[in-house]
């Protein structure tokens, strides 16, 4: 068959060009080194396979690929010639003496890093140059990189796109071609979009560029399988490895370039192969830093509002929650939680201190000023150790559009610390171009922090003017959902009454950001509460999707869904791994210590607790938990003074006041126990019911409280696993509650 192919193309070219020999063949085409009769040179002439060719529009293939020779950059391999002749499509090439990256690769395997990146750079300068022209290459791969005299040209230029435009074009003698062996476009080095047969640009050979510095750094493509299939399921679906796990040499922003290339989304990569090349050239110009001085935690702290202007708090809240996500998507870098770090708001704590209580060597602080139409924001990266400023800025905007000026100045704290940080440079999610919705949303964040019947009205309030300002607002959304969900979770609403406005909230969310993990989680914690679990599942696999997971949303599984299910060891790994960078969140503490608690490991909770109450000794949760394990472990006297102090924080919790009033039974105060009992009444009011589950277990009645964990389970009183679970546990009647809340028993 070569050979006659060989016969076939030389008949038709006749005497301009004479065959030698084949050099190669792939899926689309064979490769001939041919003699240019008339130019006396040596040239690469390839022709497509004939099937493939009879399939194509062929004058709509040559008019693509003729546009290929008008291209002139010393990274590109030009085109010399084309042409059609009875059925074959051809098209002619200089002929490079030298070798494919291909061939390279084979032999050596791993590249060094200059060298790698140097290649990297020229591939991208050539990419850049063909995009600028209208030409994406869409089948960028070592085997269509040369190497003359070590100097990279791309070759095939247009290929892929004049086969795509052809195929579809109206003379085609088959516009849905597909032909076996054909791949437009090589699995190993194939965007996601390009894999789904969406439209691609530019920045989706970015993504195959990312994919060919991988191998050239690791030796080995960064996804691989059994078949294509499993190849291009690993580029949809998988996180980009960090060539570090491979080759732990190789720089943290040559890492971070890397994953940035190959982001599923195209809009999260670089927006240019020139930007993609700047990227490379910095990671050699510079020089890595001490061991001792490198930066691999930083807490980023409130920017401080340093105006009169209430607003510009909620501001600065926002500059330094943004700055804090794109943080956090840094492989390898430390980056305190949001709590964690807003804590010392206000505070007059040193720096080395707050360093040592959030167990970071770095701090960014700043602060926010407006003067009439103009803004002032400054920044500083500080040492923890000496109070050192390696690094500080000050932005001086007017305030025509103050969001617009958030964003950019967020991106370019997020650029100037990438160098020293080698941050993953992730693309910031604006939460909304309307500046007063996202007031109003930061607003509803800060009332958030601690729920009251006072704060939780206010919370609504700022998200549905946020909402009202901006209808597509996905964030306001989630977090109207979430706040449905509190109100039942902290017993101000009936479940059975806010769980459906959940649902519809985080599903608004949905429909305006489809893959947002925090509505996706909400969802798993809303078919928690209705106890239908193989939803919550679905929900809960959707909410971690994607790397990075974020704390929040692993800590939220564990707590709402692994610890129901009976996974305590799991649940308590999952919080575990949530508070590592957030050691000041009191709430995920007091939760945590809670699974502690349900696992059995009771000492290990009172020891969570106490810690809690060294942060906020008056934290409501954190004191009853407290009184309930002391009441578990036989000491009254201590669990009534703890349970007495937690009413007193949170007198409209019914498990506290079915805790206390069964403390005060015991206690033979029984005429102090009747009040709290009449508060609980006949059980008709949301929470009742499991207030007075609480009440006849502690009392020893477990039966009683068996009826009425029934009553509370008809109601979907939340968190009913964590609260009961340890009093009735060992009762002949748990499975059949367990069953009740479809349940392993």
């Amino acid at each position: 068959m070569p050979e006659l192919l060989r016969e076939q193309l030389q008949a038709c070219l006749g005497a301009a060009y004479t065959i030698e020999r084949e050099l190669g063949r792939g899926g689309m085409a064979t490769v001939f080194l041919a003699r240019d009769v008339k130019h006396h040179r040596h040239v690469a002439l390839k022709v497509l396979d004939p099937q493939l060719a009879a399939s194509l529009g062929t004058e709509r293939f040559l008019a693509e690929i003729r546009v290929t020779a008008n291209l002139q950059h010393p990274n590109v391999l030009p085109l010399f010639d084309s042409g059609e002749k009875n059925g074959l499509l051809f098209y002619v090439m200089p002929f490079v003496a030298g070798e494919s990256l291909r061939a390279k690769l084979d032999r050596e395997g791993q590249l060094p890093v200059d060298e790698a990146l140097r290649i990297a750079g020229a591939i991208a300068s050539a990419l850049d140059y063909a995009h600028r022209h209208g030409l994406v290459h869409r089948d960028v791969k070592p085997e269509n990189v040369l190497l003359s005299d070590g100097v990279p040209v791309v070759a095939d230029f247009g290929i892929a796109k004049a086969v795509v435009s052809s195929r579809v074009d109206g003379t085609s003698t088959n516009p849905g071609l597909t032909h076996a062996g054909l791949a437009l476009g090589t699995p190993s080095y194939m965007s996601p979009e390009q894999a789904m047969g969406e439209t691609v640009d530019g920045r989706s050979d970015i993504y195959a560029l990312g994919c060919v510095l991988y191998e050239m750094l690791s030796g080995d493509v960064p996804f691989t399988g059994p078949s294509a299939q499993s190849i291009i399921a690993k580029h949809l679906t998988e996180a980009v490895p960090s060539i570090r796990d491979v080759r732990d040499s190789v720089p943290l922003n040559v890492d971070a370039t890397i994953v940035r290339a190959m982001a599923k989304e195209p809009a999260n990569r670089f927006t240019s192969p020139a930007q993609f090349a700047a990227a490379l050239v910095s990671a050699l110009r510079v020089e890595p830093m001490p061991h001792s001085a490198a930066l691999t935690s930083v807490a980023v702290l409130p920017f401080a509002n340093m105006s009169a202007d209430k607003q510009n708090e909620y501001f600065g809240d926002g500059l330094a929650e943004e700055i804090i996500n794109v943080l956090a998507q840094v492989p390898g870098l430390k980056v305190a939680g949001r709590t964690s770090s807003f804590f010392f708001r206000e505070k007059d704590v040193a720096f080395e201190e707050i360093g040592r209580r959030l167990n970071v060597g770095h701090i960014l602080e700043g602060s926010v000023r407006t003067a009439g139409n103009h803004i002032r924001v400054t920044a500083q990266l500080i040492k923890v150790t000496d109070g050192f400023h390696i690094w500080s800025e000050r932005y001086d905007r007017e305030m025509t559009d103050i969001f617009a000026i958030q964003d950019e100045i967020t991106q370019t704290i997020a650029a100037a610390l990438q160098v020293r940080l080698s941050p993953e440079a992730a693309t910031l999610r604006r939460p909304t171009p309307n500046l007063r919705a996202y007031a109003a949303y930061l607003e509803a964040r800060a009332h958030w922090v601690r729920p009251t019947p006072e704060s939780m009205v206010r919370v609504k309030e700022c998200l549905e003017q946020a909402i009202e300002l901006d209808s597509k607002f996905a964030m306001a959304y989630s977090l109207l959902g979430a706040h449905y969900t509190m109100l039942a979770n902290i017993g101000f609403r009936p479940a059975r009454e806010v769980i459906p406005l959940a649902r519809a909230a985080e599903q608004a969310a949905l429909r305006i950001e489809p893959s947002l993990p925090e509505a996706h989680a909400l969802l798993g914690v809303c078919a928690g509460t209705d106890f239908e679990w193989n939803e919550a599942e679905r929900e809960w696999r959707l909410a971690m999707a994607h790397e990075p997971v974020s704390r929040d949303v692993r800590f939220w599984y564990g707590n709402h869904y692994l610890l129901s299910m009976g996974r305590c060891a799991e649940a308590v790994d999952a919080m575990a791994r949530g508070l590592e960078e957030d050691p000041l969140n009191v709430l995920y503490r007091h939760h945590f210590a809670v699974g502690l608690r349900h696992a059995g490991r009771l000492e290990d909770a009172e020891a969570e607790l106490r810690k809690i109450l060294e942060i906020d000794e008056n934290f409501p949760l954190a004191v009853n938990t407290l009184g309930a394990i002391c009441a578990q472990q036989g000491r009254f006297e201590e669990a009534l003074t703890l349970t007495g102090k937690a009413y007193a924080l949170t007198p409209w919790r019914h498990p506290v006041i079915g805790q206390l009033a069964a403390l005060l039974v015991r206690a033979g105060a029984t005429s102090r126990a009747d009040p709290l009992l009449e508060k609980l009444g006949t059980g008709e009011e949301y929470g009742a019911p499991t207030g007075l589950a609480v009440f006849h277990a502690l009392c020893g009645e477990f039966d009683r409280a068996a009826d009425w964990a029934e009553h509370a389970i008809e109601e979907r009183y939340p968190r009913l696993v964590p609260i009961l679970g340890p009093l009735l546990r060992s009762s002949p009647r748990w499975p059949a509650l367990a069953k009740l809340m479809n349940l392993p028993g």
